[in-house]
């Protein structure tokens, strides 16, 4: 699970979905990266259990697959910003 966080973009996503579930055009938009870059980003991170996705007709949502999600990445993004050094 861990690993599926270790990209910028990837957990940019998971905080992104922290706050409100998106479609894959909303985070393209919000990151500014390319649709292809989000799809391939997301697809690991619903592979490793972190988000779910759910068809609304041709659209795709995403959210944070719990909200255990939501904490396990805050907790270790406040753990980083402590660590010294």
């Amino acid at each position: 699970m861990f690993a599926a966080l270790a990209s910028p973009v990837r957990a940019a996503i998971i905080h992104l979905l922290s706050v409100e579930e998106r479609t894959v055009g909303a985070i393209v938009d919000a990151l500014g990266i390319s649709q292809p870059l989000a799809s391939q980003h997301l697809r690991i991170l619903r592979t490793a259990g972190l988000v779910s996705v759910e068809r609304v007709g041709r659209t795709s949502v995403y959210r944070l697959a719990d909200e255990h999600v939501a904490h396990i990445f805050l907790d270790a993004l406040q753990h980083s910003r402590e660590a010294p050094g």
